[in-house]
């Protein structure tokens, strides 16, 4: 390299940094503007007025936000706790996540606006909670404490299950905190405060609770061909465990 060359050096975007902390910044202004609707939306309609959003649409709004900020750091607690390495890529697809839950979903009502938004970011999490049933299954796999070797079909099956079990814990949470404080997670009202009736009550609950289910289901069966043909297709959402230097 001669004297005088000019060297542009490029700099690699850290994405994962760069999602995390643009997601964590839009739940902190959403917080702030649900902490302010909070005090100012009123708390029952007025008859006659057209339809706004009641003190209560904000609390859950507000609720939300909060737990998505908590929720964010968590990966990161877990890998510093347990010593493992959770992939960049599916800690980008978590993040982004929380924020089509949250920001889009909530802040920005994409839950009445777009049809079927709910529906498809359960299926969604459905499948990226059976790639993690994978990884859980593979941590006791490589274990020097835990000697097992279970095959592709239980362990397909165990990622299923896990699936299936925090899709209902999570509409047990939603029933929890609506009945609670009077929100509507589970959608058994329209945007304007209607009740809904018999069936229609259900089917929000119900239509998640499948919907988790058939994203398992794609992911279990995805990665049971994987690990029985050597495929290798969920490496990229596989937790690993951090490796010991020896100095």
């Amino acid at each position: 390299m001669k004297w005088g060359d000019i060297i542009f050096i490029k700099k690699k975007i850290n994405w994962e940094k760069t999602t995390f902390w643009f997601v964590f910044a839009t739940l902190i202004l959403s917080t702030v503007f649900s902490l302010v609707n909070v005090i100012t939306a009123p708390s029952k309609p007025f008859v006659g007025q057209a339809f706004v959003k009641l003190r209560s649409d904000y609390v859950l709004m507000l609720i939300q936000c909060i737990m998505g900020m908590i929720i964010m750091f968590l990966p990161s607690i877990i890998e510093r706790k347990w010593k493992i390495n959770i992939p960049g890529f599916m800690h980008i697809v978590f993040v982004f996540f929380l924020y089509a839950a949250i920001y889009l979903g909530e802040v920005r009502s994409f839950y009445y606006k777009i049809p079927h938004w709910d529906t498809v970011l359960h299926t969604f999490s459905g499948a990226m909670i059976g790639a993690l049933g994978f990884s859980v299954v593979k941590l006791l796999n490589d274990s020097e404490k835990v000697q097992i070797n279970l095959s592709p079909l239980f362990v397909a099956v165990f990622a299923f299950s896990f699936a299936l079990a925090i899709g209902a814990l999570w509409e047990i949470y939603e029933f929890a905190f609506d009945k609670l404080l009077g929100l509507n997670m589970q959608k058994f009202a329209h945007e304007d405060g209607s009740l809904m009736m018999g069936r229609a009550a259900l089917a929000d609950t119900m239509k998640d609770l499948i919907v988790d289910s058939l994203g398992a289901l794609a992911t279990s069966i995805t990665g049971f061909i994987s690990l029985k043909f050597k495929k290798g297709w969920l490496e990229k959402f596989e937790v690993t465990r951090s490796r010991k230097v020896n100095m």
